[in-house]
């Protein structure tokens, strides 16, 4: 049977579908850009645990087999799982994902919590809306009799959305179907609870040269923090652009182009469809579970303010390249810089591709500002500079006698 290897997912989002609850159903799990189930082999109820645990919804009452919750139709993306059960993440337990293949959907494994049985819904984001509880296997409204903010402030610590902003009663988010009271007995209300929790209350990028770009910072009550690389991708990337009136998504980099935050860490994952408007509309995959260090917070590039150029040559598509960077505009070293790099930046100022790599020292002059950048290393197929490898600002061993130059085909 040769040697078992246990694997590892850096990033791995869990959620329950199909069931008739969030804490029941078949598990699917997030990796590599793309949903997928879990195969059953080897799953057992200290593997529902931990799922249990990750998405809080209590304990595990059963693990499920055989396609209980119905057939996924993604990549199956973990199998031969082994828990102890004490893990807080799935990511954290062992398991033989290679062997996937050996599986089939009519294996996908499933799991039902004990339920958290709390939900906001129908709000502007995921923490207002109308309070609903679970019953059995039907949710119900919350008779807004006797509820209080002392009550309200219990609703917003369960869902982890801070403190209340507001209670409201008479149906504020329109109303629901079944009723339950105080005695979670069936019965008429005329009036129906809605809470709203704060949630995240505003978001920026900093430490850049134009509020288009940077550090990714969001600000939960009055505290401002910085946001976990962990999981985030171009389609969070985008709702953020775009909330910001910021044009769309160019890049998703780490903390070495905008520097590391030394305020509060959110490592909350954001599961965005990328065409939401807003970020608090992507639903929450794991709060607090990502184990994160400044080192990891994340920083976004929208295409709404232009952070390269080229100049030099009486034209915007060739000339010396430049580069905006601390309030000031810089040249690139050539030290390593070739076609794939050239590429890039054609590509990014939307300037077709590149004709020309001229790396005759300074060929469309010498620059005067700051050196930036220097051993730029570029693919040639990432969309903007700033996805490409470098020692970092400011980094370099030059002179502006080497100062690249970059000509493209043209506007495209």
């Amino acid at each position: 049977y040769g040697v078992i290897i246990f694997l590892l997912f850096s990033c791995v989002s869990v959620r329950l579908v199909n069931g008739n609850n969030p804490c029941a159903g078949r598990v699917e799990v997030y990796k590599d850009g793309q949903w997928g189930t879990v195969c059953h082999y080897y799953w057992d109820i200290a593997d529902a645990e931990v799922v249990c645990r990750e998405l809080e919804c209590g304990t595990a009452v059963k693990a499920t087999y055989d396609a209980h919750f119905g057939q996924g139709s993604g990549p199956i993306s973990m199998a031969y799982v082994y828990c102890s059960g004490s893990e807080t993440a799935l990511k954290d337990c062992r398991s033989q994902s290679q062997y996937a293949q050996r599986c089939n959907h009519n294996e996908d494994a499933g799991v039902i919590c004990s339920e958290k049985g709390l939900r906001l819904v129908d709000g502007l984001h995921l923490c207002s809306g109308r309070v609903e509880v679970i019953y059995g296997n039907t949710w119900g409204t919350v008779c807004d009799a006797a509820f209080d903010q002392q009550d309200a402030e219990v609703v917003c610590r369960e869902l982890d959305c801070g403190a209340p902003v507001q209670v409201l009663g008479a149906a504020a988010f329109d109303k629901g179907d079944s009723v339950w009271s105080e005695e979670i007995q069936f019965s008429y209300c005329l009036k129906e609870l809605s809470v709203v929790c704060p949630g995240y209350t505003d978001l920026r990028l900093v430490n850049s040269s134009d509020s288009c770009s940077g550090r990714v910072e969001l600000r939960f009550l009055k505290e401002w923090g910085t946001v976990c690389d962990a999981c985030w991708d171009m389609r969070a990337a985008s709702v953020l652009c775009r909330q910001l009136n910021c044009g769309i998504a160019v890049s998703v980099v780490g903390s070495v182009w905008f520097g590391e935050g030394s305020a509060k860490i959110w490592a909350d994952v954001f599961d965005c469809d990328g065409n939401e408007t807003k970020l608090s509309e992507c639903s929450i995959s794991s709060w607090s579970r990502a184990e994160c260090s400044h080192r990891r917070d994340v920083g976004v590039i929208c295409s709404g303010r232009g952070s390269i150029r080229l100049v030099g040559s009486g034209g915007d598509c060739a000339g010396r390249l430049e580069v905006f960077h601390s309030g000031s505009w810089g040249t690139v070293c050539d030290d390593s810089w070739d076609i794939k790099d050239a590429h890039v930046v054609c590509r990014q100022l939307q300037c077709g591709v590149a004709l020309s790599n001229q790396q005759v020292p300074a060929w469309f002059g010498p620059g005067s500002g700051p050196i930036w950048l220097d051993e730029v290393e570029c693919e040639g197929n990432e969309t903007s500079l700033w996805s490409c490898s470098s020692p970092g600002w400011g980094k370099h061993d030059c002179q502006h006698k080497e100062d690249v130059g970059v000509v493209c085909s043209g506007k495209q």
